[in-house]
């Protein structure tokens, strides 16, 4: 019997309409139905948030902590539950899954810490007798929409900075991914949230998060998705004056030097391009490689690509699970064709398979001889798909890394301290890797990247503070 998981509205369980939750490894099980919010839920939720925000921002540290802390040790103690059904849900292989939960785990310890650490400052005034305070307070009601890819990992490093610094929150997940996001929250209200500080509202995003921009009463929006959706986010928030946090895409490029280490470079390509079936706002999709390691590097790139072991998530030997529906297999597969067509070649796989299952399998797919101005070079694909960009020199490799409307991560494969020092310095990401794959970040650091695929504040670790609270300045006269 299927379960059937309702939105938290105002501390209570509801809902009726549901919505089938597909596992993408199989396209007969049916992990659970899950409420839809309309129009009219949303804006209690809205309206829950707003009326629980007074008490909750000024709450103290010891009740924050507590919460978050629980939250945390209980995701710990049940990642291989939670993580086994975020895979079933996502298609990423149950390893992934796991690690996935163990990171949300760990975000959520990171920030029951942070609300012990919270600090001001006072400093003299240029007034003789006169103090000055600079503290920081919460926002008011926060938004939180969030995409299908990391469907516990990035709801976990939204929410928690979110509470740790006294929001109350209307939260809105993916459609693809109810399960993960709907166990966060009943952890989240087990550990002893009052009612109204955490409101979850699942359903449609032309529905719900329509209903969220348009409210007056939402004082601050955290999206991570596609551009298109990010750009009205950005609109309909100037257009209330709130904050607003944008992530989005990424066309992330890997330089690979002659004088790369061969099997570090493959190492990091392998996993960067194509583990999470590709589908990561960080992934790897331009390699760019220079001339004299080019044909060596292809080569054992697509010897190892051969080695991976595609099939359901839950198989423990899987390393590449399947992509995350109908829809975007048919993207990956047409972005294969558009490659193809524009000139590049088809070097390994690119083709459906069948397994024991029906469900949405893909052989990750190289394409070669492209060039930066084709459109599998610029726009974002997310899947298992990556290009191979041929470059004479270091030079030219960093010019074509740069050449591109996105700047989220980078990467460069090489031995030389030069190199990779100037690439540090003059790359256009908000995050450079060197001899690492692009794909893979600290949970206690900033996340974020320039151009189009990030605005406003980042994301994670301390740098959190500086889009959940507003800073205040308050001045003193003794007498």
């Amino acid at each position: 019997m299927n379960v059937f998981r309702k939105n938290l509205i105002d501390g209570e369980w509801v809902g009726d309409a549901g919505s089938r939750n597909i596992n993408p490894s199989d396209t007969g099980d049916v992990v659970g139905e899950y409420a839809s919010a309309g129009v009219e839920q949303a804006g209690q939720a809205i309206a829950a948030a707003k009326a629980a925000f007074p008490a909750w921002s000024r709450s103290g540290p010891l009740a924050r902590h507590a919460v978050l802390k629980k939250t945390a040790d209980e995701i710990m103690a049940r990642k291989d539950e939670i993580g086994r059904n975020l895979a079933r849900e996502e298609g990423k292989t149950l390893a992934e899954g796991i690690g996935e939960t163990i990171r949300a785990a760990q975000i959520f310890d990171f920030f029951a810490g942070e609300t012990l650490r919270l600090s001001g400052e006072m400093v003299p005034s240029v007034r003789p007798g006169v103090g000055v305070e600079i503290t920081r307070e919460a926002v008011g009601v926060v938004g939180i929409i969030t995409p299908w890819n990391f469907p516990i990992a990035i709801p976990a490093w939204k929410i928690a900075p979110a509470l740790a610094h006294g929001n109350t929150i209307v939260f809105k997940p993916a459609e693809l991914v109810p399960e993960s996001a709907w166990s966060i929250v009943d952890i989240l209200h087990r550990a002893g949230l009052p009612k109204g500080v955490l409101n979850l509202v699942m359903g449609k995003g032309s529905v719900v998060g329509q209903a969220m921009l348009d409210s007056p009463d939402v004082n601050a929006i955290t999206f991570t998705g596609s551009v298109g959706t990010g750009k009205r986010v950005a609109a309909a928030s100037v257009e209330h004056m709130r904050k607003f946090q944008l992530e989005m895409g990424g066309k992330n490029p890997l330089v690979v030097l002659d004088d790369a280490d061969l099997a570090v470079a493959v190492d990091c390509a392998l996993n960067g391009a194509f583990f999470s079936t590709g589908q990561r706002c960080t992934a790897s999709s331009r390699l760019i490689v220079t001339d004299a390691i080019h044909d060596r590097f292809v080569d054992a790139l697509k010897d190892r690509m051969g080695k991976l072991v595609i099939g359901d998530a839950l198989d423990a030997q899987t390393q590449i699970g399947p992509v995350v529906d109908a829809t975007q297999l048919k993207q990956d597969e047409d972005y294969i064709a558009i490659g193809v067509r524009e000139g590049a070649t088809l070097a390994f796989g690119g083709e459906r398979l069948d397994r024991k299952t029906p469900g949405f399998f893909l052989r990750p797919a190289l394409l070669t001889e492209a060039t930066n101005a084709m459109r599998s070079s610029r726009e974002e694909i997310f899947g298992p798909v990556a290009s191979v960009i041929r470059v004479k020199d270091y030079d030219e490799a960093l010019a074509v890394a740069n050449d591109t409307p996105f700047g989220l991560t980078s990467g460069i494969c090489t031995s030389s301290l030069k190199h990779a020092t100037h690439f540090k310095r003059n790359s256009e990401a908000g995050m450079v890797m060197v001899n690492l794959p692009t794909a893979g970040v600290d949970f206690h650091v900033p996340f974020g990247g320039r151009k189009g695929s990030s605005f406003g504040p980042r994301e994670q670790g301390r740098y959190a503070m500086e889009f959940y609270t507003t800073v205040k300045t308050a001045y003193t006269f003794a007498g």
